[in-house]
């Protein structure tokens, strides 16, 4: 079967849309060519800096022919009805239908509709066209003399090429010719636009990867990457370094360059005193450089050699390149010097702040702290409807006070914290690398001489930022962390700005599954309605709940059993479904399982229907050994569940219930539930009504599957 050789040539694509574009093109193409009702075997594609490519294997060389019939009105319909179905069926006399026959219906009219097939040359030819206009870029531009013109075509950059080959693996393929915005499709791509700007005459896919990797295009996006991480990783051993790794700029990086070259480029060693973590930004944003350290130094310290990867294989070896590289990587790290500089120093309009020192009890000698006041004092707005930065950290300061002794947290350590957690997005540092909030905070703190658990915080107090990222070190973090984020859900919630759909802008999932993670992995016992008065808000902490056990494994008819609406301690919830997974997993739990449903089941029809249940069970009335057994441990296993609920033992409470089974078993055994006599079967439904509350004491059971 024949394959498809696609190339779409272009100056630069943006490496951020190269993987998406890429698998664009496969979607669009595939999908259409699959409706036109070719198959194929399987397809790949590929993308460079400057083209995106996509390899069909195994396409059908011709699609199906087709009938198809359409079903009309019946013969005898009125001239209306046998119009409209002319016209839908595309014929123009009704003599062109057939007449078929129905028992039931009578004659009615048939449209037999022959859809011969069409060769995959010329399907190709027609879809391409519309899918290259109507490419899905998030920015295109027109460009060219044909630009002036309405319904130009707008690319990403300007369209270069355009290859379309169709053929047999072994034998000769034909070029599929179409055009768009004069640019003809063709058997010509061109290599590396230094090294190999020749055209480069390609047949099929094998050739033409061959031909590229001649030309000093390396056309695997993956394998580039495999060789820039393994050639950095060769460049930096032999000079005694470790690379240090980057999958999002390796991954970004390879998107630049169609023929890596690894290269080491150095800097003054003055430059380490700046904070590791400034130097690898200021290096990995401006120059798109890995930074390396010392070999089998693991204590955060960087070495001042750096790895570039170039799109040349420079004739003096790459010593321009890394001289070049290197002035700017130190005009970039003297600037970096000078934010870490002036971060220490003191602000220069000190007199102005008093009023906001005093407002969060503020010493104005030391520098975070000036940045926390210049940070209220320029009212510098959160969200214009809730209010300045200022206005939000007084907030989290209250609640933060009421929930240290909540989480077990030194309060006058957690009011330190907050009130200076804040202050680094003031510093020259954050503002050029907004990544950095947080860290340099705690690093400006230490300087200052705070306790290392309050440092600490100011950096955690924005963790976690995901559901894999680490929860904040210490309770001072944990208290200021919760306080941030609560803060955030139940103003967000006030100004009615929630999550819809996808649509997340504020990350107020993340904010909730945060909450839910440090409340559940460090055991606190949290009340939410002592913090979050909005139903909907408590529902919504319900729903991220329960994403975070289904994650952990806990099935979702466990959580539905023993989550409520208004309940609102997260971690009872949890050990409630722990301890109810371990029981229903058992024998015991197992059968308990079907006995009491059977009789919240019965019991249910039985209320339905208006029958009369007693309000409580008249030990009189009990005149079986099964139903008096049963009575005697339903009163047994409630009194000792409720007892190991109380003291929060879930466990104890359910092995408590699993007592049950047996008389539970032999009840429905041995007697029969809907006497003739009313007093007996009202009595007996209350025994029911029994079970149902002891089970209810632990979950609900009428939700669990099986």
């Amino acid at each position: 079967m024949p394959d498809l050789l696609l190339e779409l040539r272009s100056e630069e694509i943006p490496a951020r849309m190269q993987r998406k574009a890429a698998g664009d093109l496969k979607k669009l193409v595939t999908d259409q060519l699959v409706e036109a009702g070719l198959t194929y075997e399987g397809a790949r594609e590929y993308w460079t800096p400057r083209r995106l490519t996509l390899d069909i294997r195994g396409l059908t060389a011709r699609s199906a022919d087709v009938r198809e019939e359409k079903k009309g009105p019946r013969t005898d319909a009125n001239e209306k009805a046998i119009e409209g179905f002319l016209r839908a069926a595309g014929l123009s006399s009704i003599s062109e239908a057939e007449v078929q026959s129905d028992p039931k219906k009578g004659d009615f009219y048939v449209a037999v509709v022959n859809r011969p097939g069409r060769a995959a040359e010329e399907i190709v030819a027609e879809i391409m066209p519309g899918i290259i206009r109507n490419f899905p870029w998030p920015k295109s531009m027109r460009s060219g003399a044909a630009s002036a013109r309405p319904g130009a075509l707008r690319w990403v950059r300007p369209l270069q090429s355009i290859v379309c080959l169709f053929g047999p693996e072994h034998d000769e393929t034909v070029v599929i010719p179409f055009e768009v915005d004069g640019i003809v499709a063709s058997n010509v791509t061109y290599g590396h636009r230094f090294h190999a700007p020749e055209a480069i005459t390609v047949r099929r896919f094998g050739d033409y990867v061959a031909s590229l990797e001649k030309a000093k295009v390396v056309l695997d996006a993956e394998r580039r990457k495999q060789i820039i991480a393994q050639d950095a990783a060769n460049l930096a051993f032999a000079n005694g370094l470790e690379l240090v790794e980057d999958e999002g700029l390796l991954e970004e990086v390879s998107g630049l360059v169609e023929y890596p070259q690894v290269l080491l480029g150095t800097f003054e060693a003055d430059y380490l005193a700046i904070p590791a973590e400034i130097i690898r930004l200021t290096i990995k944003t401006n120059q798109k450089c890995f930074v390396t350290r010392k070999a089998g130094v693991n204590d955060g310290s960087l070495s001042n050699h750096f790895i570039l990867v170039s799109n040349i294989e420079a004739s003096d070896g790459g010593k321009e390149i890394m001289h070049g590289n290197g002035k700017v990587v130190r005009a970039r790290l003297s600037d970096a010097k000078h934010f870490w500089t002036r971060d220490q120093g003191d602000l220069p309009d000190l007199d102005t702040l008093a009023a906001s020192a005093a407002k969060f009890d503020l010493d104005l000698k030391k520098p975070l702290d000036q940045r926390m006041a210049k940070l209220d004092a320029l009212n510098v707005t959160f969200h214009a409807k809730l209010g300045t930065q200022g206005a939000r950290v007084a907030r989290i300061r209250s609640l933060a006070a009421k929930l240290a002794p909540v989480v077990g947290a030194d309060a006058a350590a957690v009011d330190r914290a907050v009130v200076l957690a804040k202050a680094d997005l003031r510093t020259e540092a954050v503002g050029e690398f907004p990544e950095l909030q947080g860290t340099m905070g705690r690093k400006y703190a230490l300087l200052q001489g705070e306790n290392a658990d309050v440092a600490a915080a100011i950096e955690d107090h924005w963790k976690p930022l995901g559901p894999t990222d680490r929860l904040p070190e210490n309770r001072i973090g944990l208290t200021v962390a919760l306080a941030d984020k609560l803060d955030t859900l139940t103003g967000f919630w006030a100004i009615d700005e929630k999550p819809t759909g996808s649509k997340d802008p504020y990350a107020l999932r993340r904010a909730a599954l945060g909450v839910v993670r440090m409340i559940l992995e460090k055991g606190i016992r949290l009340p939410l309605k002592s913090v979050v008065s909005d139903a909907d808000l408590l529902s919504f902490f319900h729903e991220r709940l329960k994403v975070y056990l289904k994650d952990q494994g806990a099935r979702h008819d466990l959580i539905d059993a023993v989550l409520t609406p208004d309940a609102d301690d997260l971690l009872m919830i949890a050990r409630r479904v722990e301890a109810l997974t371990a029981f229903i997993t058992s024998a015991e739990g197992a059968n308990l399982l079907a006995g009491a449903k059977r009789a919240t089941q019965l019991l249910g029809a039985e209320e339905k229907k208006g029958t009369v249940v007693a309000d409580g069970v008249s030990e009189a009335l009990l005149t079986l050994d099964a139903e008096k057994a049963l009575y005697a441990a339903i009163r047994s296993a409630s009194a000792d569940a409720a007892k190991a609920v109380a003291g929060e033992d879930f466990r104890s409470a359910m092995a408590a219930l699993s007592t049950l089974r047996a008389p539970v078993d032999q009840f429905f055994t041995d007697v029969l539930v809907n006497d003739e006599d009313a007093a007996i079967r009202a009595n007996r439904l209350a025994l029911l009504s029994l079970i149902r509350a002891a089970t209810g004491t632990v979950a609900d059971f009428s939700k669990i599957s099986g």
